[in-house]
């Protein structure tokens, strides 16, 4: 691949951008299950052991990893909605551009507003 007047190795625009983020946040989610599973089946190995991993999610910077980890989730959720858009609508692929754009703006509001109210409860300013 060589580099397009963009600056980057990616050819397809948002189309690409897409793509990546759609991975990237689905990396993410399953890194976080997965820790999720194990933390949460420390309960049957050892009680004090799990207690001290669950005390560790409330702090702060906890509370800003939950953040990120909902912006992922929202941002694979509605773009996974418009992946399955282009791939069954017959119009999907013609719009795609104005759909990406569609789910950015949705992501932004959802994710402002849960970010907004999760954070001030978590920085006690609620």
């Amino acid at each position: 691949m060589s580099k397009t007047s963009s600056g980057t190795l990616y050819r397809g625009h948002e189309g690409m951008w897409s793509w990546v983020g759609h991975r990237v946040t689905g990396v993410v989610i399953f890194l976080y299950l997965l820790v999720h599973v194990l933390d949460t089946a420390m309960v049957r190995v050892d009680a004090g052991a799990y207690d001290a991993i669950i005390s560790t999610y409330q702090t702060p910077w906890m509370a800003l990893g939950e953040t990120g980890l909902v912006a992922a989730i929202l941002f694979h959720a509605f773009n996974g909605l418009r992946l399955i858009l282009v791939d069954f609508w017959k119009q999907g692929t013609k719009y795609q551009r104005q759909m990406l754009w569609g789910v950015l703006i949705l992501w932004v509001i959802v994710f402002a507003g849960f970010a907004i109210r999760h954070l001030s409860i978590a920085f006690g300013s609620h």
